[in-house]
Order: C-alpha cells, then sequence, then structure tokens
C-alpha cells in the first residue's frame, strides 16, 4: 500500500479542475482555492468551466449520464474529428483532496454516436485504484478493474456505462484488504467532494412573492428566500443577526435587521427593518441587484441542513465542507454591494467549513484581486 501522506484538508474538498477535451477548453487546468473566480469576455468559457464542474458533481451524486449531458454533441472539441466508427467525445476529471491525500478523477465520455462512458480512472498518489474501458460496443457495461492487493492484485466486474464508477464502488468493494481498504477510502472522499456542492442561480423575480411556509430549504433559485428566513429567523439567531449586518452592508439603508411577517392568507413575507419611525421594507420591493446580494449572502451564512441540495446523510455536516457555485456572482450588483460580498465570501470560507467557486464581470474582478483569500483566473483567450 502506498505510504500516508498527511493532506492539509481534513474535509473532502475539489482542488482541481481539468478539461481535457471539453468544449472549447483543450489540456487546462484549474486550481481552486477557497474562493475562486473565472472571469475574461463573453465566449471565454467561464459557463463551461463552471458547468463542467458541476456536471461532475451531478455524476458523483448518481445521476444517469443522460440527464447530466442532456445534449453531449455540445461538449465535443470542434476540432474533434470521428474516427472510423463515427465516435467522437470529451474528457473532464478533478482532484479531490482531503483526508487521504489528493485523489484524481479521470473520465472519457463518448458523446456520439451513443452516450456512454467508455473510460474512468482513479488514482492516488500516482497509484491507480480504479479503471474501466468499453471491451465490447455491443453491450451497455464498462469493464471495471480495481485494486485488492490480496491473493489476487485486482478484482474485474461489469459497471454500468452510463454512471460514474467511482460512486458505485461503496456498494461493489467488500473492504476486506489493505488494497481495498484504499479503494473505499479514495472514493468516498471523491463522492464526498463532489457532491457537496449547491448551484446558487438567484431568479429576482420569482423571489418578490411572498410563500408559503414549508421545509425551509433554499432552492438553488432562491424563490423561497422569505420561507428560509422565517426558518432562521428562529432556528438560527446568530447567522440571522449577521445577514442584517451584511443586509445593511449592500441595500439601501440604514437597516437595522430582518424581519419575517406572517400575513392572513398563511404566507410569510421578508422585510428590512428601519430606523424607528420609518416603516419596514418588504423584499418585493428591492431591486433585482439587492435581491440577488442577500440571496448570495444567505448560502454562504448557512450549511448543508438550510440549502435544497443532496445531503450526505452518512457523513456529519461538521465533517463536510460545502462548495457554493455561482455563475456572474455580480451580476446586478453595484460597487458596494460587491466589494461587500467578496469580503464576505473570503471571511466566511476561512474556516474551512464553505468554499466558493463562481464567474465575476471585469470590473469587479479588480476589486476581487485586491481581496484576501479570493483568486482570480482570466480566461481571457
Amino acid at each position: 500500500m502506498a505510504a500516508a501522506v498527511r493532506s492539509a484538508f481534513a474535509r473532502p474538498v475539489v482542488t482541481e479542475l481539468r478539461l481535457s477535451a471539453y468544449a472549447g477548453r483543450r489540456s487546462a487546468t484549474y486550481p481552486l482555492g477557497p474562493v475562486t473566480l473565472f472571469t475574461g469576455p463573453s465566449g471565454s468559457g467561464k459557463s463551461t468551466v463552471l458547468g463542467a464542474y458541476e456536471a461532475l458533481a451531478r455524476l458523483g451524486a448518481g445521476d444517469p449520464l443522460g440527464e447530466v449531458f442532456p445534449d453531449p454533441a455540445a461538449h465535443v472539441p470542434d476540432s474533434a474529428r470521428p474516427d472510423a466508427q463515427g465516435r467522437r467525445g470529451f474528457r473532464i476529471g478533478c482532484t479531490v483532496d482531503g483526508p487521504v491525500g489528493p485523489v484524481r478523477l479521470d473520465l472519457a465520455v463518448q458523446a456520439e454516436p451513443e452516450l456512454r462512458i467508455v473510460g474512468e480512472r482513479l488514482t492516488r498518489h500516482g497509484r491507480t485504484l480504479l479503471t474501466t474501458a468499453l471491451r465490447d460496443p455491443g453491450r451497455t457495461t464498462v469493464q471495471a478493474a480495481w485494486l485488492t492487493a490480496g491473493s489476487t492484485p485486482v478484482t474485474r466486474a461489469p459497471l454500468p456505462g452510463d454512471l460514474l464508477g467511482t460512486a458505485l464502488l461503496p456498494l461493489r468493494v467488500a473492504g476486506s484488504t489493505a488494497g481495498q481498504r484504499e479503494v473505499l477510502a479514495a472514493a468516498e472522499q471523491t463522492v464526498v467532494g463532489l457532491r457537496s456542492l449547491f448551484p446558487c442561480t438567484p431568479a429576482p423575480g420569482r423571489m418578490r412573492a411572498p410563500v408559503v411556509p414549508g421545509e425551509g430549504r433554499l432552492l438553488r433559485d432562491c424563490a423561497n428566500l422569505a420561507e428560509v428566513l422565517h426558518r432562521t429567523h428562529t432556528a438560527c439567531p446568530r447567522r440571522h443577526q449577521r445577514l442584517a449586518a451584511v443586509a445593511d452592508a449592500g441595500c439601501a439603508g440604514p437597516v437595522t435587521g430582518v424581519a419575517v411577517e406572517e400575513l392572513p392568507d398563511g404566507t410569510v413575507q421578508a422585510l428590512l427593518a428601519r430606523d424607528a419611525g420609518r416603516p419596514a421594507t418588504p423584499l418585493g420591493r428591492l431591486g433585482d441587484g439587492e435581491l440577488r446580494y442577500l440571496a448570495v449572502a444567505l448560502t454562504l451564512l448557512t450549511g448543508p441542513g438550510v440549502l435544497a441540495m443532496d445531503r450526505i446523510a452518512e457523513v456529519p455536516d461538521a465533517m463536510q465542507c460545502l462548495t457554493l457555485l455561482t455563475d456572474d456572482l455580480d451580476r446586478g450588483l453595484d460597487p458596494r454591494q460587491a466589494t461587500a460580498l467578496l469580503g464576505l465570501a473570503a471571511d466566511i470560507s476561512a474556516d474551512g467549513h464553505i468554499r466558493l467557486a463562481g464567474s465575476i464581470g471585469g470590473a469587479a474582478a479588480a476589486e476581487a484581486r485586491r481581496t484576501p483569500g479570493v483568486t482570480v483566473v482570466d480566461l481571457t483567450p
């Protein structure tokens, strides 16, 4: 078994994305820090990079390949030419660091003529733990081999060609040998790191109306913002109080608090409290930028239990590091709001429980570069 290497990460986190051949990207590697923001002109690939991250996360959660890539041909590089059998595809991968050290996952996907995974490799410290290959195009499975290091070096078995093999290993590997235990530890770290992702895409037009109280878990479009604030108002008073301070820093003010009002029809609406003698402002009256600002701030101040995401029940929240995925972070934000949000992201990420990956416009990118703890990746061709 490979010698143990101490990792700087106590919780699994994705520390690198690789777009080996994906859409307009070839041989591209992007390190991910606590706060990583991609910038560049329209068409430079910001959404492509973030989309690849979300795709890997969904595969790690067990989503079928066809659901993750409904238009697979769109991800094939334009320069890719079909082989003699008319096959074209794309390749992506990532590194997930954590208690067992960095683990690499690399994936080759055939997009045409039929969508399927044709190759997957999981490695740790240069040691191959899992490899799959398409041996028979007539079958719906791939041939997999994972490390055993027992009486036989590897175990071979077929795996479905439309699911991520790494995510299936905890159900297929017994863990009775040192090699199998290494495979399980690496696979579980990879899956936890990938699944700990929450895409936040605030839609201000859907955030203004009062909502019916329910489970109180924030949707990715933040349409139920008032419902979640109704929950945090009583269940998370310290976080709620901090949100009020953040609102004061980024909303037309002054703001003295974030309140929730129960309406006669059973719905609830959120309000920004003002100075004594001034009426509160319902969230429905705020501008798009203010609503986007509040939504992203709330996701930074909460955890998996308050977000509508595929929770990893078998892993305590304290052992997970949530990554927020936010495209166009500064859309509709003025410089003051962008500065406040960048500072909040850097501050929150410093404790190792929450990370942020997103994209940002050129004007805000300059401020982001001046913010300690924030890494800006310029994709300008």
